[in-house]
C-alpha cells in the first residue's frame, strides 16, 4: 500500500484529498497528517526492523523480558533520532504544501491570512501595481523553508550516531600534543 502511495506525485493526492473532505484549517492539517504519516512510516518500520537485528535484543528476548519492555527500553530510544530528523525535514514540506493548497484554492479559505492566499488573491490581483504583495510572501515562504531545512540538517548531524564525539560539520576536533619524554611530541616519536 505504501508502495503503491508514494507511486503518485504529492501533490495531486493532496489535492485529491482535499476536494473530498473540503476548505478548512483542519481538513489541511488532518490531510497533512494522514500524507505524512503514511510516507513516514517506511522510515519508522526500517529502523525498528534495523534495531531488531541487533544482538542486544536477542539478550533482551533470552533473559525473558516482555515486549512492552523491549519496545520502551530498546526500540523506542533507537528511533527517537530518526523521527526527530523526519520531522524536522517534512516540516518544510508541509509549510510548502498548505501554501500551495491555499494558493490553488483548496486549502484555507480567503479569510483567513496564509503565505498561498497572499500570493493567490492580493499578490496576482495587484501585482503590476504593488509588487511587493507577492514578493514579500514569496521571500517570507522561501527563508522560512529554508531555515527549516537548515534546522533539520543540523539536527540530523547532531544526532546521528556515526558523527558522535564532535567530528561532523558542527563539532570540533582538537588534538593536543602531550610530550613524551624529553622534549619529544608524540607525533615525532609515531614518524
Amino acid at each position: 500500500f505504501v508502495d503503491a502511495w508514494m507511486a503518485f506525485p504529492g501533490l495531486i493526492i493532496l489535492l485529491t484529498m482535499m476536494s473530498l473532505v473540503g476548505q478548512g484549517l483542519a481538513q489541511v492539517i488532518l490531510v497533512l497528517g494522514i500524507v505524512s504519516g503514511i510516507t513516514g512510516s517506511r522510515v519508522v518500520r526500517s529502523a525498528v526492523i534495523g534495531i531488531k537485528e541487533n544482538i542486544y535484543m536477542d539478550a533482551a528476548e533470552a533473559i525473558g523480558c516482555s515486549s512492552a519492555r523491549i519496545f520502551f527500553r530498546h526500540i523506542l530510544p533507537n528511533i527517537m533520532a530518526p523521527i526527530i530528523i523526519l520531522f524536522t525535514t517534512s516540516t518544510g514540506a508541509f509549510i510548502l504544501a498548505e501554501a500551495s493548497l491555499s494558493f490553488l484554492g483548496f486549502g484555507v479559505p480567503p479569510g483567513t491570512p496564509t503565505w498561498g492566499n497572499m500570493l493567490s488573491r492580493e499578490g496576482r490581483q495587484f501585482m503590476e501595481l504593488a509588487p511587493q504583495l507577492a514578493l514579500w510572501p514569496g521571500v517570507c515562504l522561501s527563508i522560512t523553508v529554508y531555515g527549516i531545512n537548515m534546522f533539520g540538517d543540523a539536527v540530523r548531524d547532531l544526532l546521528d550516531p556515526r558523527l558522535r564525539g564532535g567530528v561532523g560539520r558542527y563539532g570540533t576536533v582538537k588534538v593536543k600534543e602531550k610530550p613524551a619524554a624529553k622534549g619529544l611530541t608524540a607525533r615525532k616519536l609515531s614518524e
